[in-house]
């Protein structure tokens, strides 16, 4: 076998096609019936591939792995993501928030034009095993089966949505052959609340029109009350502070001062209306909003104190959801693990792309863009890779993937 690839998702397929394109005959193995599962969850409410903002802001992203990942996304960024996408057949379109998605705002036909395109045996139902000497071990439908490719890349995904294929499977294997690897945390997740049973009829209600705070961090985005917590939006932008214990925050008001709600209460008198029905009318809070109010506050306090808990709403967490259902994860092989190339320094000749690495980032493009990129860039250094021990050049520029 000359050259390998273990996961068919978008990292993994990333790979195979450049190493297609540098002449190398590629066998890509995939553990599930088909290829490309998480893709096409992702692609179920939209598929979201990358960001439209100056490249600076897009790197920022990634936080701490930004330096990291800069010569893989200056490789292949979110212009050639779109570029990529429009080359397959599937023109894209950029909504107001700077997302950018396919006009078809599904995965399927996208998925489909590029399967068709990869001229790679695909071998299904094919699991990974970990490593048996220097060959690499698989359960398949005909029983265990040992390959020695020439170069392999491993592109199988982080913990998270393990009925779609990534279930951290892989890092006792790499952690046996001595490479440095991150705990897998989750990203990108809801947070449990410990609801009364008063909320069962807001549960799936989005709460919008309000803003959200956690360890220093402010944003602006509605999220979704649910029977297991919080989720949506709102919630991913802030997840890193509230995974590291951040308390959350809620301003339901946030076009309106302390003071002027003060007056709104102060220039209307209840009178022999319920406290719910007076805020109701006099500030316009009801629904999911009105039911935090009632969960978090009661009984409710006077007028002064009452708006300054309308202002900063503390909304008591139980903890991240659990890894399975995060919708990314942090964690895996970390930098000093591999190479320029990320070829593992441990096992020449094997390298490694997108939610395997150490790094993470936000809901917004800013996911399926890094797999891309790593791909690409493993699959190309993977490509230049021989067995007689030549290194891996480096400098290499965009291409259309």
């Amino acid at each position: 076998m000359d050259a390998l690839v273990v996961g068919a998702g978008p990292a993994g397929l990333m790979a195979a096609g450049s190493m297609l394109r540098a002449g190398r005959r590629v066998v890509v193995t995939e553990a599930k019936p088909s290829a490309g599962r998480k893709l096409l969850m992702a692609g179920k409410s939209g598929l979201n591939l990358t960001k439209a903002e100056p490249f600076e802001d897009f790197l920022a992203a990634y936080r701490e792995a930004a330096d990291w990942l800069r010569p893989m996304l200056a490789a292949f960024g979110p212009n050639d993501v779109q570029d990529w996408a429009t080359g397959l057949g599937q023109p894209v379109f950029t909504g107001s928030s700077g997302r950018v998605f396919p006009k078809a705002m599904k995965a399927s036909p996208l998925l489909r034009a590029w399967l068709a395109g990869l001229r790679a045996e695909m071998r299904l139902r094919w699991r990974w095993q970990g490593f048996d000497g220097d060959s690499l071990r698989f359960s398949t439908p005909d029983g265990t089966r040992l390959v020695r490719p020439g170069v392999t890349v491993l592109a199988l995904g982080g913990g998270s949505w393990a009925r779609l294929g990534s279930d951290a499977a892989w890092m006792p294997w790499l952690a046996a052959e001595g490479v440095e690897l991150a705990p897998i945390r989750p990203a990108n997740m809801g947070f449990g609340v410990h609801w009364s049973a008063h909320m069962a009829r807001h549960f799936g209600a989005p709460v919008k029109g309000c803003a959200l705070s956690a360890g220093g961090r402010c944003v602006r985005a509605e999220f979704v009350l649910s029977a297991r917590g919080v989720e949506g939006g709102g919630i991913y932008a802030l997840y890193r502070e509230l995974r590291d214990g951040a308390a959350l925050t809620l301003d339901l008001f946030p076009d309106r001062t302390e003071a002027e709600i003060v007056a709104r209460l102060a220039r209307r008198p209840r009178g022999k209306a319920s406290r719910s029905n007076h805020l109701r009318k006099v500030l316009g809070l009801d629904g999911a909003r009105a039911g935090l109010v009632n969960e978090c506050l009661r009984p409710l306090p006077e007028a002064a104190e009452l708006a300054a808990k309308l202002k900063a709403l503390p909304l008591p967490l139980a903890g991240p959801r659990p890894l399975d259902e995060a919708i990314s994860t942090a964690g895996g092989v970390t930098r000093a693990a591999v190479d320029q190339g990320l070829m593992l320094r441990t096992r020449p000749g094997i390298f490694v792309a997108g939610e395997m690495l150490d790094w993470e980032a936000p809901t917004g493009g800013y996911l399926l863009t890094a797999c891309l990129a790593t791909g690409l860039w493993a699959g190309r250094h993977a490509a230049r890779w021989r067995q007689d021990g030549r290194d891996c050049p480096v400098g290499i520029g965009a291409a259309s993937g």
